[in-house]
């Protein structure tokens, strides 16, 4: 163990001792440090140079116990007096295998740019694996579209607003907070004010739609891909409603939205657990590795494939859905495993 390292996780305990933050988070920073290590070193980098980035994550924990930051429903990524954008990528870098990693879908990429550029609106319809896919979004993109990946809005469920140890990262993000569809019944005694939520977040898309020029990264499926019992990993279903709301939302605002599908691989960065779980503090992993991104073509979001066969609403919302989770899925399945 780096000495380095072990100061970290002496850091966390002498915190811990004086109660200002609870055991349970503790032990969870501690194991994710541990683990990080082995895993740094892989990647050919010197542990020592990267502790200052998770002395800094304790630090912030520590801050967030004490005074939790509040997201407003529109969130506008924080870059001053503490660069929280900055941070999560100097967070993810040294897990990930830059060399094995790869990004396709540049022309379409370049088109996108082009249609924000002219005040047009865009939403990518994508699927969803860890906590830090916006930075490793942005870290693959950080050498050809910097400014995209920094703008970049992501509609994000209520755990990463309200989990102390994903906030940090949540904070250098732009993001639409919304209570995503897994969590909404639970309480039950919550869920028409957690609707009314989401309905004035609508509100706030909608007014970034009308002035133009935004990028939009959605996950109907609702949540993260998780692993099943044999360990492998397949794309979450999109949910028709979701797709539908984001659909009807686009279409009210002043100016066009065009989209397009976004399918990315980063589960090992940080797997989320099996099955969903409701009290917050999940138990945090790595085992690094390679990411990949595909940016794909413009969809019709009417006349796709097998539409004009399809006169029902209800049906061709469905088929919708369907159309587009199986154009994230075939992309996902054609990443290096």
């Amino acid at each position: 163990m780096s000495a380095n390292f072990n100061s970290l996780l002496n850091k966390i305990d002498i915190i811990c001792a004086k109660n200002f933050i609870p055991d349970k988070y503790a032990r969870i920073l501690q194991k994710f440090i541990t683990n990080c290590l082995p895993v740094i070193s892989k990647n050919g980098k010197n542990p020592d140079h990267c502790s200052g980035v998770y002395s800094t994550f304790i630090d912030i924990i520590e801050e967030q116990f004490k005074n939790p930051y509040q997201f407003q429903h529109f969130h506008e990524k924080i870059r001053y007096p503490f660069d929280y954008y900055q941070f999560g990528l100097d967070f993810l870098r040294p897990l990930v295998d830059f060399p094995h990693s790869t990004l396709r879908g540049i022309n379409h990429l370049n088109e996108i740019e082009k249609i924000l550029k002219a005040g047009e609106n865009v939403i990518l319809f994508a699927n969803h694996q860890t906590e830090t896919d916006p930075q490793a979004i942005s870290l693959l993109l950080e050498a050809s579209h910097p400014r995209f990946g920094e703008n970049l809005v992501f509609v994000a469920g209520s755990r990463v607003t309200s989990d102390p140890l994903a906030i940090p990262f949540s904070m250098g993000r732009n993001l639409l907070c919304i209570h995503s569809k897994k969590h909404i019944d639970n309480p039950p005694e919550e869920k028409h004010k957690k609707h009314m939520y989401n309905k004035r977040t609508m509100k706030c898309m909608l007014e970034l739609f009308s002035r133009g020029g935004h990028a939009i990264y959605v996950a109907p499926s609702g949540g993260r891909d998780r692993a099943d019992s044999d360990g492998s990993i397949t794309v979450a279903p999109f949910d028709p409603q979701s797709v539908g709301m984001f659909y009807l939302m686009a279409r009210r605002a002043d100016r066009p939205t065009h989209f397009f599908s976004l399918a990315l691989s980063t589960h090992h960065l940080l797997p989320p657990p099996q099955t969903t779980e409701i009290e917050l503090g999940e138990s945090r992993i790595t085992r690094g590795g390679a990411i990949h991104l595909s940016f794909g073509k413009s969809i019709d979001m009417e006349n796709f494939s097998g539409a004009g066969k399809i006169r029902d609403r209800k049906e061709k919302k469905l088929a919708r859905a369907k159309y587009l989770w199986n154009i994230v899925r075939n992309e996902y399945n054609s990443f290096p495993q």
